[in-house]
């Protein structure tokens, strides 16, 4: 009965010792509230230089709502403001950081072993000569094939993890991105309504000057139209103006996620000068490949891709495979004397791979493994002529910018000082005047599309060597973007 006893004990312990022969992979890793999202901040805050939060109780969102209504309530915000205010209250983005919490908690699952499946059995119930039952069957199963998969379950898992937290970083870098480049639209479009409300006061006292001169007939019935379509003209190209003003305003609060109060901001009324000189990048395609977020994330896809194919490989024919132990205990009648007889038991339960061998699946994983190689070699490639074309824009926009600004505006102000002298001297006459007018704002629009463009070009060379889309929030534009003037809408 004692060698019984050890037997039975032994078969039913079978499945949990060999359980336990498997290490314990490192779960506090993934363990954490904020598991996995010092990395993203850290990352995030090289290429942005500024914070990003995780928001996952009421008392951190009621401390930023505070702290974001500071920032922007009756203030005029500048770019460096309007990107930290983004990575603070965007709704969208503390979304994309939930995401790394459910990858730190499936990577966290997989680290466990799974729990072993118990079934008794009751058989010949209510039996006059034995008693209440005629035998007990307990039995324990385990998983052995989840055992033994286990290490590279958990592997795949760490690295789909780790695909998480820069999926995170780059929908932090695509924010940042958007809200500058919302800001340096909505500044721009406000500079342009500036522009044109100067131009309406010139063109309305031009329209006022030439109904009075068709009083006197010294001016014709053409050229008085000629005087108030214009100004009728800028009055309507003024109201667009406005609107898209307001509407690059309204794209800017989206991306800040601001609405009641907080929406009572303002941003400046010009775009800060075109600096001198430009930034030199010497290897910045070099620069790119080591810092883009999508390659990163790229390559962590090929990663757990090959991890899946050799998972694939490993289970190609064995793909469930059970141990079932444990014992029956019987009861039974020798003699007029009731006897209990203990008997172990132990099954093994897999698949036979009659119809299915495998092949199809490891052919899927063949071409997976294929199709993301395809794309991080296409990733590499358009890196590096995103980065030369974003270099080449910045270089080129700022050129152009400065032609408007060293040429052709001071071109157009002696124009305007000459044309003003000689009307005062009786030689110009006013349309002459006017028409150098009209001639001037034209400049004066083309020198802002010309800033704009530079400024967006600025952005943009940020993105190209950190990953974020159109543009991005590099610490060392943010600094020029950030002068712009005073006032605001």
């Amino acid at each position: 009965m004692i060698n019984n006893q050890k037997i039975r004990i032994a078969v039913i312990l079978s499945p949990l010792v060999l359980a336990g022969c498997v290490t314990a992979s490192d779960g506090e890793t993934y363990m954490g509230l904020n598991a996995g999202f010092s990395t993203v901040e850290a990352e995030t805050r090289l290429a942005t230089g500024k914070q990003a939060v995780w928001v996952q109780n009421r008392e951190q969102a009621q401390d930023l709502t505070k702290r974001v209504h500071g920032m922007v309530h009756k203030k005029t915000i500048n770019a460096d403001t309007a990107v930290q205010v983004a990575l603070l209250n965007n709704k969208g983005l503390q979304a994309s950081y939930a995401e790394v919490g459910m990858s730190s908690a499936e990577a966290w699952q997989q680290t466990m072993l799974e729990n072993p499946t118990v079934s008794i059995g009751v058989l010949g119930l209510a039996a006059p000569e034995l008693g209440a039952y005629r035998a007990i069957e307990g039995m324990i199963a385990s998983n052995i094939l989840a055992i033994m998969t286990r290490e590279r379950r958990v592997d795949i898992a760490d690295t789909r993890f780790r695909q998480a937290q820069q999926s995170a970083s780059l929908a932090t870098l695509t924010l940042a991105a958007e809200t500058r480049t919302a800001w340096i639209n909505a500044v721009s479009a406000f500079e342009t309504v500036t522009y044109l409300n100067r131009a309406l006061i010139a063109a309305d006292a031009a329209s006022e000057l030439a109904k009075e001169l068709g009083k006197t007939g010294a001016l014709g019935k053409s050229g008085q139209a000629r005087q108030h379509v214009f100004y009728a003209e800028l009055t309507g190209m003024l109201a667009e103006a406005r609107l898209a003003a307001n509407l690059a305003k309204e794209e800017l609060t989206r991306r800040m996620g601001l609405w009641g109060t907080d929406v009572d901001y303002f941003v400046p009324n010009a775009l800060p000068r075109v600096p001198g000189q430009i930034k030199k990048q010497n290897s910045i395609e070099k620069e790119a490949l080591d810092r883009r977020v999508d390659l990163q994330l790229a390559k962590l896809e090929l990663e757990a891709v090959a991890k899946s194919y050799g998972l694939t490989e490993a289970t190609r024919f064995l793909t469930d495979f059970e141990i079932i132990s444990g014992f029956e205990a019987e009861r039974e009648i020798d003699d007029d004397v009731r006897k209990t007889t203990t008997t172990p038991q132990i099954e093994f339960e897999f698949v036979i791979p009659i119809f299915d061998s495998g092949e199809a699946r490891m052919r899927k994983a063949e071409v997976a493994y294929m199709r993301a190689a395809n794309m991080l070699a296409e990733k590499a490639v358009n890196i590096r002529s995103e980065a030369r074309s974003a270099y080449t824009n910045y270089r080129s926009t700022h050129d152009i910018a400065l032609h408007y600004k060293r040429n052709v505006l001071p071109l157009r102000t002696t124009i305007d000082e000459e044309a003003l002298l000689t009307y005062n001297g009786m030689i110009t006459s006013t349309f002459e005047l006017l028409a150098d007018t009209r001639a001037q704002i034209s400049s004066l629009l083309l020198s802002v599309g010309a800033k704009k463009a530079f400024w967006l070009a600025d952005a943009n060379l940020s993105a190209t060597i950190y990953g974020g889309g159109a543009a991005s929030g590099g610490s060392a534009p943010a600094a020029n973007v950030a002068d712009g003037g005073g006032g605001g809408h």
